[in-house]
């Protein structure tokens, strides 16, 4: 083992930390986007007395929904990726950005989708619009 291939794995690992640090950021921005989309068309719907603005809440809600379970599934493969390097041996490292890996049961979107974490934020941003809809509706 060469101070060259201590230093290789350091590299690679820090690599794969970069990208996992950058999934979640996105994660975080695309929250943030969500609540501020879904409350904009609360605002639009209040003004106008339209409900239309709250069923089109579900768009915005959904999408990134489904986005941020791609972003929470890509950060599971990448930190997978990221253990399966830190247990090579230094001179095995080759810079590979394969997230699948062998002999691995890889998690699914439709898993990271469901996840406790996504469930409780934007669950409760559906069932959010759901109220907002019904008071809506019922003052009309």
């Amino acid at each position: 083992m060469t101070p060259d291939s201590l230093e290789n794995k350091r590299a690679h690992l820090q690599m794969i930390q970069a990208i996992v640090n950058r999934l979640s950021t996105n994660s975080f921005l695309l929250k943030g986007w969500t609540v501020v989309l879904v409350a904009g068309l609360f605002a639009l719907s209040a003004k106008d007395r339209n409900p239309l603005f709250v069923y089109l809440a579900y768009l915005p809600a959904c999408a990134f929904w489904g986005l941020d379970g791609y972003y929470l599934w890509q950060e599971r493969l990448y930190r997978r990726l990221y253990d399966a390097v830190r247990e090579k041996k230094a001179d095995a490292i080759d810079f590979s950005m394969n997230t699948s890996i062998e002999g691995e049961v890889a998690p699914s979107w439709l898993g990271a989708v469901l996840s406790r974490t996504l469930l409780a934020f934007h669950g409760i941003l559906i069932v959010t619009i759901v109220v907002v809809m019904a008071a809506i509706i019922c003052s009309r």
